[in-house]
Parts: structure tokens; C-alpha cells; sequence
């Protein structure tokens, strides 16, 4: 009697488990389907293929990430960052251009904004903090050529990332940020963003009267 009550009692134990295992496993499948996956700044025209991740951990320092970065571009690839969470996975792809395919390459300041250790920086005016990115978007993004001073159209806006040093948690937060604004603002993921060096320019003398300046050379999508 004893050993006939035992021998329930495990069968019913091991329904038990089977029934809380297939449980957890429809809920990985549930959760798993409900991840949304989300491509930034790839073109249309452009291959999933060609992507190529920059694996952050791997490298020292902001010098190599670069380094990493060009060698990925001047083999016809794409450099990419992929970053998961429970609801979402971003992907988002950085459009640098190969050095050895320009000798020059000439970008309209204006239609730039650079982020340099979390900290923004638009032309020649003050630094602004991280938070203030949402405003400083817009700011370009709807301007369409009012303001000289800004970008002379949402496609042209190109964002420069830059670090002192590499520490990857960072530069995952900023992306998240940047990515998870820019498409609140414009319901889009062509986003342009490029790894770049600090760049500490001087802005230019006025040039004088009657001095015909020659247009810059514009990169765009």
C-alpha cells in the first residue's frame, strides 16, 4: 500500500515538473516573440550582410575602436552595435567613410552635432548635457534652413560620437538615448551617426567683402 501511494505520489511530482518546464518554456518563446528588433541607420538599399560588429569589450582604447571602425568601412562593410534589452534589440549601424577613398572630406558644420563624452556640442556655441538632447534635435531637425546656424535639412543632420576612452557601458547608454530620442522626434530610424575624434575647431574669420568663398562639399545619404 505504502509503495503504491509513493508511486503516485512521484507520478504526480513529475507531471508537476514536466507542466512547470513546458510552462517556462512557452513563456522564453512568448517573451522571445515579443522582442522587437529594430534596425538604425540602414539604408534600404543596403544588406544585412554587410554588417560586421564592433565587439567593444575586445578593444583598449577609443584610438582602436576607430582604428576597428575604418578597416570595416574600407572593406565594403558596415560597423555596427548591437544592444539588447528585455523589450528590444537595436542594431544600429554607423556610416563613417573610408579614408582612403577621400582625399578631403568637407562637412557643412551646421548640419552636424557632436556628442563628446555625454556632453553635446552644436557648431560654436556653448556645450550643452545629455538631456538637453531632445531639444537640440529639434532645434535641427525642424529648422529646414531658417537658421544659418543649423542644419539645412533633417536628412543632412549628422551626429559625431566621440570619447575621451573607451568604457563601452557609456557608449551603449548614449546610443540607446540618442537612438530612442531621434526616433520619437522624427518616427524614423534613418539616424546618421558617425565615430569620430573630438573636434576642436576654431571657427573661421569672416571672409572679406567681395571674396566669393568656394561651397562646401556636402556628404549625404
Amino acid at each position: 500500500m505504502y509503495l503504491r501511494k509513493m508511486k503516485i505520489y512521484f507520478k504526480i511530482s513529475s507531471l508537476i515538473i514536466l507542466a512547470a518546464i513546458s510552462c517556462q518554456d512557452i513563456e522564453r518563446k512568448e517573451k522571445k516573440e515579443r522582442l522587437m528588433f529594430v534596425d538604425y541607420g540602414k539604408w534600404n538599399t543596403q544588406n544585412d550582410s554587410l554588417g560586421v560588429e564592433l565587439k567593444l569589450r575586445e578593444l583598449n582604447d577609443f584610438r582602436e575602436l576607430l582604428n576597428r571602425t575604418e578597416d570595416i568601412v574600407c572593406n565594403d562593410s558596415l560597423p555596427k552595435i548591437t544592444i539588447k534589452t528585455d523589450q528590444k534589440i537595436k542594431t544600429i549601424y554607423f556610416h563613417n567613410p573610408c579614408s582612403e577613398n577621400y582625399g578631403c572630406i568637407l562637412i557643412k558644420q551646421k548640419n552636424v552635432i557632436e556628442i563628446h563624452n555625454d556632453t553635446i556640442f552644436k557648431s560654436w556655441e556653448l556645450s550643452y548635457p545629455l538631456d538637453s538632447l531632445e531639444n537640440v534635435l529639434l532645434r535641427d531637425i525642424e529648422n529646414y534652413g531658417k537658421n544659418p546656424e543649423l542644419a539645412d535639412n533633417p536628412r543632412k543632420l549628422l551626429i559625431y560620437l566621440s570619447y575621451d576612452s573607451l568604457q563601452p557601458d557609456k557608449l551603449y547608454r548614449t546610443l540607446d538615448v540618442l537612438t530612442d530620442v531621434y526616433s520619437e522626434i522624427t518616427d524614423s530610424t534613418n539616424i546618421n551617426i558617425w565615430l569620430n575624434e573630438r573636434n576642436n575647431f576654431i571657427p573661421p574669420p569672416p571672409p572679406p567683402k567681395g571674396y566669393e568663398s568656394v561651397e562646401e562639399i556636402e556628404l549625404t545619404e
